[in-house]
């Protein structure tokens, strides 16, 4: 079996000296056909760190965030969130939120229903789950659409949907899979900010997954490079920078020298990786369909067959 991967600390002082939100020692997954998307893995998040996973198609990143979340279980090893084991089998938690790659709202329900749901599943009361509710849309930019149904926004309007319903249950622990991937530039810098200084404002910790190495060096103070076939971490980034960083920091020549640094290592990562496995889209994984679930379940079943099949995906992972 390899030694497991170990994401080597750059800024210790920040990792060892605070309470670990996630730890990882030697969880690995390997899919029953024998096709290993991650091997063995070691790995420290520190509480109210902000941590982004950097890597092309099929090095894992979606796959680890799942492990972290509860909704893959590890091959091997053991996965801790705030001190606690992660079980697959039992993975809702209300101090988690996570943020998957498709919206998946209920088509016919208001926006405000939709962010509510994870609320309505916890029995939150309605006067407490309303204000919360409007609170997350506002922290989103939404506020004006709360009445609208999802058809009528924008599919980068919908996934800030989705973000707010993870944010609606306050969570100490925000997991993001590539959620702005399909907003435009512009729309796409102003959710990274607004993350930032929701992060910052409530401490949060913050494990966020992309391919952009721009998004990267904006959001983070860490930066995990990942490498395909199997996939594992290769390199450990501090982004020892102040925050907030300002408007001025995407054209600034720090800027430019991390984003340099990151792309020589994804460079030297992917080198022996010429027609990398898209590991992340495999059939095997449970978050990647939901669309295709939900989908499914409309064709063949009636809205409230729908809504149970959004439910229990919700009920999963934010709530």
């Amino acid at each position: 079996m390899p030694e497991p991967t170990t994401a080597q600390p750059l800024a210790a002082a920040l990792r060892t000296d605070a309470a670990a939100a996630i730890e990882l020692q030697g969880a690995s997954k390997v899919w029953g056909d024998g096709q290993q998307v991650l091997q063995p893995t070691d790995l420290r998040v520190a509480v109210g760190d902000f941590v982004t996973l950097l890597g092309p198609s099929g090095c894992g990143k979606s796959s680890l965030l799942k492990l972290v979340a509860g909704l893959l279980a590890p091959s091997s090893g053991t996965v801790r969130v705030q001190g606690r084991a992660v079980d697959a089998a039992r993975p809702a938690r209300p101090d988690l939120g996570f943020v998957f790659q498709e919206p998946t709202l209920m088509p016919w329900a208001r926006v405000a229903a939709n962010v509510r749901l994870p609320l309505d599943l916890a029995g939150v009361p309605r006067a407490e789950a309303d204000v919360r509710v409007r609170e997350a849309l506002a922290g989103v930019g939404l506020s004006r659409v709360a009445q609208h149904r999802p058809r009528e926004l924008s599919g980068g309007m919908q996934m800030r949907v989705s973000i707010a319903r993870a944010l609606v249950m306050r969570p100490r622990l925000l997991l993001l899979d590539e959620p702005f991937g399909a907003l435009d530039e512009i729309t796409r810098h102003r959710l990274d900010d607004e993350l930032l200084a929701l992060w910052q404002a409530q401490g949060l910790t913050v494990l966020f997954v992309t391919h952009s190495i721009h998004e990267a060096v904006a959001l983070s103070r860490r930066v995990l490079v990942m490498a395909a076939r199997p996939g594992r971490i290769v390199d450990d980034i501090a982004i020892d920078l102040p925050q907030p960083r300002g408007a001025g920091f995407r054209v600034s020549t720090a800027f430019a020298a991390l984003a340099a640094r990151l792309q020589d290592s994804l460079l030297r990562a992917s080198a022996d990786d010429e027609e990398p496995a898209d590991a992340d889209s495999v059939d095997h994984s449970i978050g990647d369909s939901i669309a295709d679930s939900i989908a499914d379940s409309t064709a063949d079943s009636s809205a409230d067959s729908t809504t149970d099949a959004i439910k229990d995906r919700i009920r999963d992972s934010t709530v």
